[in-house]
């Protein structure tokens, strides 16, 4: 299954038994990638971020030979380093909050290994060679598979690429089939969007492309409570809705199934990252694994202007 859980929520707004449920399920159903941050979710409930990571871990501990069958992914750089602060005041990305973070992310989640460890947030504090170093030092221990990168201009990962012995494999960015306005910026603080230049930039640099927010928190349900965002009123997505609610009807699917469809079926192809709150959610977007979009359907999307 090319689809990532996002487990955000795990540990603050979702339970422990609610969360054990939906990993359960996602495994069950032929899910591998799980996505979460050292960060999650400092802003909910009390939280001091780590909370995700510590149900995760107790969800493995639990599951016998599970970790063998996961691809495990984590974050590091946007953790406050006081509770109560945000991210005016975070661990950042010398090679030694890299190096101590990783072995907090280790012993919550668990585990000898992170399969995947992005750089959640830039830091031009700290050159790039003592970044990459540290991320370096760690997949040389073993301790870490691959490192990827989120949130960052495609000039500053191309530089970092270079500036380490051991390069950036894949890009975690905020992503869906809705656009939001030319030139707005983006009101979550530190969110980057794909772009052209993004997209040829993977493509040919084969690197793997991870898009969060993949489902716009529930935009495409059409329910009352989930307006589309005023940055994404513009009358492209107008046309753009009318036609993925076209093809979702065309098909049998959904329409929060069909933009998944649309995302992994993309050039490049790209993984959604999908947090769920409950197992229903997760049950909704299961089937999107299997359906395909062909190249009629795929081009009436992509033109939907």
């Amino acid at each position: 299954m090319d689809i990532a859980l996002g487990t955000m929520w795990f540990g603050t707004s979702v339970s422990e038994e609610e969360s054990f449920a939906i990993l359960d399920r996602f495994v069950e159903a032929g899910g591998t990638m799980l996505d979460t941050a050292n960060n999650y979710a400092f802003w909910l409930n009390g939280g001091v971020g780590g909370e995700s990571e510590e149900v995760l871990g107790r969800w493995l501990a639990s599951r016998p030979g599970m970790r063998d069958r996961i691809v495990l992914g984590t974050k590091v750089g946007a953790k406050p380093l006081a509770p109560g602060s945000g991210l005016e005041n975070v661990e950042g990305l010398s090679s030694t909050a890299i190096t101590s973070a990783a072995e907090d992310s280790l012993r919550r989640l668990q585990t000898d290994h992170i399969d995947l460890y992005w750089a959640h947030y830039e830091d031009r504090s700290v050159p790039l060679e003592d970044t990459m170093s540290g991320f370096g030092e760690l997949v040389t221990s073993g301790k870490v598979g691959r490192i990827g990168v989120s949130n960052h201009p495609v000039w500053r990962v191309e530089r970092a690429r270079t500036a380490g012995p051991v390069p950036y494999t894949d890009l975690q960015y905020r992503y869906s089939y809705l656009q939001p306005r030319p030139g707005v910026k983006l009101p979550e603080g530190g969110h980057y969007h794909v772009n052209e230049d993004l997209l040829g930039y993977a493509r040919d640099a084969g690197l793997k492309l991870w898009a969060y927010t993949a489902l716009l928190s529930g935009v495409y349900s059409g329910r009352p409570d989930r307006p589309l965002p005023e940055h994404y009123e513009h009358v492209g997505n107008t046309r753009r809705l009318a036609v993925l609610g076209e093809v979702a009807d065309e098909l049998g699917a959904t329409r929060n199934q069909v933009v998944l469809a649309w995302l992994m079926g993309g050039d490049p192809p790209i993984i959604p990252i999908v947090g769920v709150g409950k197992l229903a959610h997760l049950e909704e977007f299961l089937p999107a694994a299997e359906l395909r979009l062909d190249a009629e359907l795929g081009e009436r999307l992509d033109s939907a202007v």
